[in-house]
């Protein structure tokens, strides 16, 4: 029998592929950027054409900057996705060391309880989520929306990375042990370092719910200094009209930061994605 080998056309095959589903993914939002920069019957006259002399125009953007506080929006949204991203590697890197390298009675229970929030969709549980808050005062805080999303993070945070950190050699950790580091020295100058790729791949998948989301700081923050920019461009959306020029533009400038990131992130994300399916 021959041992099956893995040729380096797979490798660029997988990275091909993940390529044209980026294209894929990136063509709506093109579309919206390039519709940004139009009057509004160029918008509905010709969707997909660049604009041109005649059919260009910055009304939209001069409307978001005019109308509402986008620039408080903006940081709202900035500070809520910014910190829960932190606390969501953090503790979910935490929780997934001590799965994956301590055993203990009840571990796979615990993995299994963790996992819950995976299956489970965090909005079943407003209700009682917005009875917690009010019983503690944080409703119209940002601190409200930064728990909440700590929370609906976790859970693919502690699964993902739990899988990469059980492929981190024993033989390093235990020499760093032989060493006299300690279990903290351990995690945060051997483990993680090793794990970047699943981390920036858990911080985009969170990055991205988190960002666009309007239903927790619909019904948690509403109030003009708390609202996040998912929530304030609605204003531009009205029963009967629409601002069409304003909303395109200030998805616009949503989209933004999470382009940026993927940027930043691109090669660990892939890396991530990949590890372990191609040798």
């Amino acid at each position: 029998m021959h041992k099956a080998r893995h040729s380096p056309l797979n490798s660029i095959a997988a990275h091909g592929a993940l390529i044209l589903w980026t294209v894929i993914a990136l063509f709506p939002v093109v579309v919206i950027l390039i519709n940004s920069f139009k009057t509004r019957q160029a918008i509905f006259r010709e969707p997909l054409a660049l604009p041109t002399g005649e059919s260009f125009s910055m009304i939209g953007y001069q409307t978001v900057m005019k109308q509402g506080d986008f620039f408080l929006y903006f940081q709202n949204s900035m500070i809520v996705t910014v910190v829960s991203l932190f606390l969501i590697l953090l503790f979910g890197a935490m929780a997934a060391f001590a799965l994956s390298e301590y055993r203990f009675k009840g571990n796979t229970l615990m993995g299994l309880y963790l996992a819950l929030g995976i299956m489970i969709p965090i909005r079943i549980g407003t209700v009682a989520i917005l009875q917690m808050m009010v019983a503690t005062g944080l409703v119209n805080t940002l601190t409200a929306l930064i728990l909440v999303y700590t929370a609906q993070g976790l859970p693919l945070a502690v699964f993902i990375l739990s899988e990469f950190m059980r492929q981190v050699s024993d033989d390093l950790k235990n020499a760093g042990r032989i060493d006299g580091m300690s279990e903290y020295a351990i995690f945060f100058k051997l483990v993680l370092p090793l794990v970047r790729p699943a981390m920036a791949t858990v911080a985009v998948f969170n990055m991205i719910p988190i960002w666009n989301d309007l239903w927790f700081p619909l019904i948690l923050a509403p109030s003009e200094a708390t609202k996040t920019l998912t929530l304030g461009s609605q204003v531009f959306i009205g029963q009967f009209v629409t601002d069409w020029n304003a909303v395109l533009s200030a998805l616009s400038l949503a989209i933004l930061p999470v382009l940026v990131l993927y940027v930043i992130f691109s090669r660990q994300l892939i890396r991530g994605i990949t590890s372990g399916a191609v040798k």
